[in-house]
């Protein structure tokens, strides 16, 4: 009887390790390559606090993703293209895997799009990266979603446009791109190209240095130039300069229209009473009266478990848009869990089936509490982007009004400019194009 007790004990000890080993692998791991230290450290910390409030409030709420738990590990990049890739290979085969990546970072998605295709990670790019990945033929493993650079310049346009009274008002009128100077500032100049021969406006490209503490020459420039409209393509510290760099030089802060990266709480507040009337585009909702946002407050931070350490920018713009990237993130698994197995942990290529079979209609937004929190969204093997709405947004002073109805670019003119794109990047790398009517 000893020798049988002494053989058992053992015997329970490997099933029970066993057990543990079932439980630890039922966590879906997602790799977060953040930033929230140097220049952009307030954009960072406040999309990152959200998408991990999410993450954490479906594990509190739900107990994860029909029973998969989500996990995640933060790797700081300082918003730095070599260090966003040492993040990124550091941390895609921990938890077995990662799901999914979103950099957060337009030059940081350009480093990656090639190792994505080799280890089979699906990259999320929500209202950033590279535009011409729209095109799921090319870019199998590239989703810029919900809505593009690309598309955000066409509304701009539309925006203006419906200002001046009609596409008819713009022939003559001078527009000036103030851009951060990378390829994320660069990403829309063919686009406001484009509408410039078609409606007959002026057209000029400035760049401003990183991280763009100093625009001086720059607003010289502009008062020479003497812009109808300014856009303004900025980041971090560069938007609230400019804005303040605006005021001192007497440009009309009414004709200073926004990226969606240059319209948080984070750029308008530091520049005081010079940020009153300014306007952005936006593709989500903020408010910290959101009844989402208000759920995560009581399911996460009540229980003290929230990212975000002042609390008063929950509910802010990034960190509502957090929440998106959040939702984008557990709805692909949970899509992917459909036709995979629920309550299974996912691989990247079942998440990647996942993403481009997402339907996020007015009706499933609404069950996830999220109804006009962000536009309806419906993916395909072809069309990575699926949205492209835009609404714009002012500030008040004290909060950011929506002003406008989502805005739909025009659909034909941009996947004709991505095809030509993605097709050219096709043939110097020679990828076969996919046949997405053989994809289900």
């Amino acid at each position: 009887m000893l020798h049988r007790k002494n053989l058992i004990t053992p015997l329970i000890g490997l099933v029970l390790a066993a057990s543990a080993g079932v439980a630890a692998a039922q966590e879906q791991f997602v790799p977060l390559l953040s930033y929230r230290v140097g220049a952009y450290a307030s954009g960072g910390s406040g999309i990152f606090g959200g998408y991990i409030d999410y993450m954490s409030y479906i594990n509190m709420k739900e107990g994860g993703v029909n029973g998969v738990k989500l996990a995640w590990e933060e790797c700081e990049t300082e918003y730095n293209n070599s260090r966003g890739v040492e993040c990124y290979e550091r941390l895609k085969k921990k938890g077995g895997g990662a799901a999914l990546v979103q950099p957060l970072s337009t030059g940081i998605t350009y480093s990656l799009i090639d190792r994505v295709v080799v280890d089979k990670v699906p990259m999320v790019t929500l209202g950033y990266g590279r535009t011409d990945a729209a095109d799921g033929r090319v870019f199998p493993w590239v989703f810029p979603m919900i809505t593009t650079y690309w598309s955000q310049a066409d509304a701009m346009v539309k925006f203006i446009a419906k200002k001046e009274g009609g596409d008819a008002k713009m022939k003559g009128k001078k527009l000036v791109h103030l851009y951060h100077d990378s390829a994320y500032g660069k990403e829309p100049i063919g686009v406001f190209q484009a509408y410039a021969k078609k409606l007959g406006y002026e057209f000029t490209a400035i760049a401003v240095p990183h991280p763009g503490n100093e625009q001086s020459s720059q607003w010289q420039q502009i008062r020479q130039i003497k812009p109808d409209y300014v856009i303004l393509w900025g980041w971090g510290v560069m938007n609230p300069t400019a804005i303040k760099t605006a005021q001192r030089t007497g440009f009309p802060r009414e004709k200073l229209i926004g990226v969606w990266w240059a319209g948080a709480e984070e750029d308008v507040i530091p520049a005081g009473a010079a940020s009153k009337g300014y306007t952005t585009a936006a593709f989500n909702v903020s408010g910290d009266k959101l009844p989402l946002v208000q759920d995560i407050k009581k399911v996460v931070y009540a229980k003290g478990k929230g990212n975000m350490e002042d609390e008063s920018r929950v509910g802010s713009v990034l960190h509502t848009r957090g929440i998106v990237h959040g939702i984008i993130t557990v709805e692909a698994i949970r899509k992917a869990q459909e036709k995979y197995g629920k309550g299974k942990v996912m691989t990247g290529e079942q998440v990647r089936w996942g993403l481009e079979n997402l339907n996020l209609d007015e009706a499933r937004l609404k069950a996830l509490n999220a109804a006009g929190f962000m536009p309806p969204l419906k993916m395909s093997c072809a069309d990575h982007e699926g949205s492209g709405l835009v609404k714009f947004q002012t500030w008040d002073g004290n909060q950011w009004k929506v002003i406008s109805d989502w805005i739909t670019p025009d659909k034909k003119m941009l996947r004709d400019m991505i095809e030509e794109s993605s097709t050219k990047f096709a043939k110097e790398k020679g990828i076969t194009l996919r046949d997405c009517s053989k994809e289900s």
